[in-house]
């Protein structure tokens, strides 16, 4: 197992990252709420789609992250590969939530009901709580290699549910939007503008919570290898008493 080389850094470049992803947000909300035009059939509700479907984006793409670092520290065992692998399976939670969050939202207006159990709503929920558990095996299995190599198999098995979601659009439409598969009814130039600015705007953040989450993460691994280390030559101190006083 390949322990991280780590030193203090200065971290000028993430405070700055931070600091224009927030600018980019408040330039997305007042071109969503004062730019974009507001749909005719669903209202100013069909404004969540500039949040929804970024975040579906942002979702997968942490997921499919955590799940390619997996397979680095199943191949080489470097730590490093594997806080990768947690902080983007956080993320990408952080973001899928926000999915399932919004969308009922939409389609309390759009089909007059909250939930209906369609494939690719089901598929998402359960990559939802398949990450979920991935988080919750890690928080409670501690940092022992057992716990890395059974997280990174669950990671393996979540983005598999990836390509089903994109099979369940396409075999069973049902009456999601076909925003994937360009289906749609279409969007106006403003609106097609918005989604664009919202797409960099999730981008950003995605990669400032990365970034902090790694960094936060390779810390505590820092902090652990020296506990134990601690541990060890308190052991050792031990040791050489109890052989200097028989």
């Amino acid at each position: 197992m390949t322990t991280p080389a780590l030193t203090p850094r200065r971290a000028d470049w993430l405070v700055a990252l931070a600091a224009i992803t927030m600018l980019a947000g408040a330039l997305l909300m007042g071109l969503i709420f004062f730019y974009a035009p507001t749909e005719a059939t669903m209202g100013v509700v069909q404004k969540i789609f500039y949040i929804h479907v970024p975040s579906a984006i942002a979702g997968y793409l942490g997921f499919i992250l955590c799940c390619a670092a997996s397979v680095w520290y199943l191949l080489r065992g470097d730590v490093r590969a594997d806080v990768v692998a947690r902080a983007a399976a956080e993320v990408g939670v952080l973001f899928c939530l926000g999915v399932l969050l919004t969308g009922p939202i939409w389609a309390r207006k759009a089909w007059g009901t909250w939930w209906t159990g369609e494939p690719r709503l089901l598929l998402t929920l359960v990559l939802l709580l398949i990450f979920v558990a991935y988080i919750l095996v890690r928080q409670f299995g501690g940092r022992s290699d057992l716990t890395r190599k059974i997280c990174a198999v669950l990671a393996i098995l979540g983005v598999a549910d990836i390509p089903l979601i994109r099979y369940s659009v396409e075999r069973w439409r049902g009456s999601h939007p076909q925003v994937i598969t360009g289906e749609g009814a279409g969007i106006t130039p403003e609106m097609q503008l918005v989604l664009t600015t919202s797409f960099i705007t999730f981008a950003l953040l995605f990669v400032t919570l990365l970034a902090l989450r790694v960094r936060i993460g390779l810390a505590e691994e820092q902090a652990d290898a020296a506990w134990r280390a601690v541990e060890t030559a308190d052991l050792r101190a031990e040791d050489l008493l109890d052989r200097s006083h028989p």
